[in-house]
């Protein structure tokens, strides 16, 4: 077996190139799943660590005064093990450094130290000082986005007065990952900020000495989490508190939630399919090499080896390739899951990461590789060695050939006679030049995938903020307004219209499902904010009477158009409805459900009642609208489209995007690897043809031009049917990626298509450059003999 081993080296030496792109097509596919797998386990044993360690509470309630003598009633709940208290608040802040309304949310922690529940993960600075009033801790988003440092000023309008804190402590929160404002669908830590000040300053500045507005609780693990809330709901709801709910429903938690579950689509279904293309590419290149191997393995065979031997030969040929692809893999799965958890971890601003490498991944996919590499070789290897050495040793016997279309006088007068050969190749060998197109189509099918994602994302952003959204400013207040605020909001500067929207929490409820969402009033004749339905990018009519809703919700609760759903209004106690569906539509972002405003406020016994205002400005008059807004202590907050839209990119665009980045690396590494696998193997598989014609007297070019023109047109093909192969893995993996905070969008713009090709024409080109090489110094003596 020694001679054979050297033999395995010299062979692998002779086709290193053909090793490397086999081992970087193998690589491609482990290095995918590792790294995707790795960053969403990292990422869920982080943010559970993270919940841990700074004790996340299990659920919240807010209300609207309580006294702290109620604190123990709710300690005594049996279930309660822990309940912290605090005061809760909005304020308006006027930052120097921006010229746009900012809203803070200013939360209690003890006068000293740390709270029990929702703990700080101070990042610079102290804690409040005992007896202090002018102390603060800010979140640490919102002091990078305006450059907050320790000791500077900060000046908030709370409760109608003007107070100035000074900046302590700058420190993250497990309760406050993602912190949106009300009414908005992204962060925007420019806009919004988290504030934490001392126990009795807040007190003060809100005239809630001795009470607290909001309650967070720990639960005993064995408890019934339900049955607790009710029972919380009961003791708050004379104070106003009735809207009690699990950390399932904190707006930070689920958004954090939605984003590992879509990492774990993404995580899951893209790199299998990755996988096994690669694992389909490895399997089709080795059967071609093998079988390619033909006479030397009759001469093995004469010499003594056994099938057995010989194949223990290959084997170990196509294990070495395996292994090289492996390692390549492991240490690109590994490099790339840890940038990739770092990369997310800074963006959920976790204060510690906990990297765990999927080694499980590693070997899953690993011996996916290997199986299907094996495979690709067995049966090529069974047919040849079952043939006598005397057989094997000698060329397949040439093939039975006819007249085709390219021998007919009219395509020969336009095709010359090095164009017709390669022609008459693809013709006479079908099933090899199948094989090289769907690995051309599948290397780029892929490819068109991975880039898709970024077509989705524009357009969803497009979509929900153009077409969807039509106002360019939306206004918030402390709490909702009558109707002359709104003529009052119309006199302001640069104001030239303005409609009212109104958001109230309710659970929907049909049989056994339920959802815990909003009721979104709207004015049946708005227009800057209509229902836009994104199937038939249409808008729906919002009728006086009934809800209309979004397809995912109608699908969650298992309801459909003229069934009555079940509401229970969250502010209000006793209050409950029931409404018919009249219309669903479909969305790209939440599960929305809207109702006529003049009879959403009837329900709840209120008139002309609004919470929001959707603007449209004149452009010339944004800075005195500024100006004006923040002189006005009702107002909290004046968010522009472009905000929204510039915060939608920075929170989910960002974060998938760099994810498929290194997908469209990967893809196209695997589309140089079968592009060079392809054009090599075929000069193996023709050389002794090209030698003879080069005998026969054609030039180096000729001879050349006859088997990238082979290649080519193969390649030309496989190109047009990946486009149509990456169609349809964007279609099946759009359906996947659905979830209650958005869905991707099955769509892809033309670009995407030629960007794919032009990669894939780029790899060929380059694939061939190395070929041609070879071809141009054929040693026609060598090529002509049977090697040895």
């Amino acid at each position: 077996m020694r001679a054979l081993n050297l033999k395995l080296l010299r062979d692998l030496w002779h086709v290193k190139g053909q090793v490397i792109a086999v081992a970087l097509v193998i690589a491609s596919g482990i290095a995918t799943l590792s790294m995707a797998l790795t960053t969403l386990e990292s990422l869920q044993k982080t943010s559970e660590q993270y919940y841990s360690d700074y004790q996340f509470a299990d659920a919240f309630v807010s209300a609207v005064r309580v006294p702290n003598a109620v604190k123990q009633r709710l300690e005594s709940i049996n279930g309660v093990s822990l309940v912290e208290t605090r005061i809760k608040k909005f304020a308006s802040l006027d930052m120097p450094d921006f010229n746009e309304p900012v809203m803070g949310l200013l939360t209690s922690i003890p006068d000293q130290g740390q709270p029990r529940l929702n703990q700080l993960a101070l990042r610079e600075g102290r804690w409040i000082a005992p007896g202090t009033s002018d102390e603060v801790i800010v979140n640490e988003p919102f002091a990078e986005a305006h450059n907050l440092k320790l000791g500077d000023k900060l000046s908030a309008v709370m409760n109608g007065k003007k107070r100035y804190f000074r900046i302590v402590g700058i420190a993250l929160s497990p309760e406050y990952i993602y912190s949106i404002a009300p009414g908005s669908l992204m962060p925007d830590d420019a806009r919004y900020g988290i504030l934490w000040s001392g126990q009795s300053s807040l007190e003060a500045a809100f005239d809630l000495k001795g009470a607290f507005n909001d309650v967070a609780f720990k639960f005993d693990s064995t408890s019934d989490h339900q049955a607790l809330l009710k029972q919380i709901d009961m003791v708050l709801e004379p104070y106003g508190g009735r809207n009690s709910y699990l950390r399932d429903d904190q707006i930070s938690y689920w958004f954090v939630n939605n984003e590992i579950q879509q990492l774990k689509t993404t995580s899951i279904i893209f790199p299998v399919i990755f996988l096994l293309v690669s694992a389909f590419l490895t399997n089709m290149v080795l059967s071609r090499m093998i079988t390619n191997e033909r006479e030397q393995i009759g001469l093995l065979k004469a010499f003594g080896y056994s099938n057995l031997q010989v194949g223990a030969h290959y084997f170990k040929m196509v294990l070495v390739m395996c292994f090289v692809g492996a390692v390549i893999g492991l240490v690109a799965g590994a490099y790339l899951g840890q940038a990739n958890t770092e990369m997310y971890a800074e963006f959920f601003r976790f204060p510690l990461l906990v990297y765990d490498f999927s080694f499980v991944s590693f070997i899953a996919s690993s011996g996916v590789s290997v199986l299907a590499a094996l495979s690709g070789i067995i049966g090529s290897i069974a047919r040849v060695v079952q043939l006598p050495p005397a057989v094997a040793m000698v060329p397949p016997s040439p093939d039975i050939y006819h007249k085709s279309f390219v021998d007919t006088p009219y395509i020969k007068h336009w095709l010359d006679q090095p164009t017709r050969i390669a022609v008459r190749q693809i013709i006479r060998k079908p099933l090899r030049a199948s094989f090289t197109v769907i690995g051309i189509s599948l290397a780029v099918g892929l490819m068109v995938l991975a880039i898709q994602m970024s077509d989705a994302i524009k357009y969803l952003g497009i979509s929900f903020f153009n077409d969807a959204q039509r106002q360019d400013m939306t206004m918030a207040f402390y709490e909702n307004q009558k109707q002359e605020a709104l003529y009052q909001v119309k006199r302001l500067p640069g104001v030239i219209d303005a409609e009212p929207i109104r958001y109230v929490s309710v659970e929907f409820i049909n049989g056994t499902k339920t959802h815990r969402g909003s009721i979104t009033g709207l004015e049946s004749d708005a227009t800057l904010q209509p229902i836009y339905d994104t199937y038939t990018q249409q808008v729906v009519a919002l009728p006086e009477e009934g809800m209309v809703i979004g397809s995912i919700l109608a699908e969650k609760l298992n309801i459909g158009v003229g069934d009555r759903i079940y509401v229970e209004f969250l502010d209000k106690s006793g209050l409950q409805r029931d409404y018919a569906v009249v219309g669903i539509f479909d969305t790209f972002i939440g599960l929305p459900a809207y109702m006529n405003l003049k009879t959403l406020n009837r329900e709840l016994g209120e008139v002309g009642q609004y919470f929001m205002l959707n603007l449209v400005v004149d452009s010339q008059h944004y800075e005195q609208l500024y100006q004006a807004v923040k002189e006005s202590p009702a107002i909290t907050a004046l968010m522009t489209k472009q905000s929204l839209l510039d915060a939608f990119n920075e929170t989910v665009a960002e974060s998938m995007l760099v994810f498929m980045f290194i997908f469209i690396v990967l893809s196209s590494i695997l589309v140089f690897g079968v592009s060079y696998n392809m054009i090599r193997i075929s000069l193996s598989e023709r050389g002794r043809e090209l030698a003879t014609l080069r005998v026969l007297g054609f030039t180096k070019g000729e001879t050349s031009y006859i088997l990238l023109c082979e290649v080519g047109l193969l390649t030309l093909v496989g190109l047009a049917l990946g486009c149509f192969v990456g169609w349809g893995l964007t279609q099946l993996l759009g359906y996947a990626f659905e979830t209650e905070l958005f869905r991707i969008p099955i769509i892809i713009y033309p670009h995407t298509y030629s960007y794919a090709v032009i990669v894939a024409i780029i790899a060929s080109v380059v694939s061939a450059l190395f070929v041609v090489k070879r071809i141009q110094h054929l040693d026609l003596i060598e090529v002509l003999k049977t090697k040895e």
